[in-house]
């Protein structure tokens, strides 16, 4: 087992567990992931999901052997697939139905970035270390990377972090929109689940604000048509409130 879970309280405490790799993603433990995500998105008791890293380091990417191996054959069945389901397990993780936290412990590396970055809010280690690292083994950004920067810094971060190579510290993180919080390591899980506490009490309004907000967020959407979206869930929220219902 590389991904461990728990439930407490409707939050969801999902763990990677590789630390001697520092939690790099591999293929198989990118379809564990996936299948927990797939799994928790299906409890509707789960209100909120904080997803972390076991020891030291959140995630340290794609798996090197992994790479090394797609690169001798990138168009191979296996390899093509392989590094299409480590893909696959951030975008599963950025598309959950209730609010994700990410609780990053360590260094949060390429895909490991990625899938910081997909996280609805992250609190970070003050220490922690969040690089690109692509262009820095010669890679060309992949699996979202550009468009997950872009939805959360501004243009000349995006550049310094994906095109030059340009390593965050946790505490700039926050400076930079990268993060809400920066604290001590041993305190990131602790607040992460504390936050997600504060809305996984109310799985089905937790749900119904996350299904608008990813309505929304693209930017496609007009201010007017944005009212309208959310004027039907949250007119039910207040009916719910009135009437004393959960």
């Amino acid at each position: 087992m590389q991904v461990d879970h728990s439930v407490t309280a409707g939050v969801a405490l999902v763990t990677l567990v590789n630390p001697e790799r520092r939690n790099a993603l591999t293929p198989a433990m990118a379809t564990e992931l996936i299948q927990v995500l797939d799994l928790l998105d299906a409890d509707t008791s789960v209100g909120a999901v904080v997803i972390t890293g076991a020891g030291q380091g959140f995630c340290a990417g794609a798996d090197l052997t992994t790479l090394t191996a797609a690169g001798a054959s990138p168009l191979s069945d296996e390899h093509y697939h392989g590094v299409g389901t480590i893909y696959q397990a951030f975008l599963r993780f950025g598309t959950m139905a209730v609010p994700t936290i990410a609780a990053v412990n360590g260094a949060a590396v390429g895909a490991g970035l990625n899938l910081a970055m997909a996280a609805d809010l992250r609190i970070v280690a003050q220490n922690a270390r969040l690089i690109s690292g692509f262009t820095r083994i010669g890679l060309h950004p992949g699996g979202g990377h550009l468009h997950l920067l872009d939805r959360l810094v501004g243009r000349d971060t995006l550049a310094a972090m994906a095109i030059f190579g340009e390593e965050v510290s946790g505490a700039d993180a926050v400076r930079l929109g990268l993060a809400w919080k920066a604290l001590p390591a041993e305190e990131v899980v602790t607040e992460a689940t504390r936050l997600a506490g504060t809305i996984a009490a109310q799985p089905e309004l937790a749900r119904a604000i996350v299904a608008t907000l990813r309505a929304e967020l693209p930017g496609a959407m007009s201010w007017e048509a944005a009212i309208q979206l959310e004027r039907g869930p949250q007119m039910r929220t207040f009916y719910q409130r009135s009437a004393g219902l959960p």
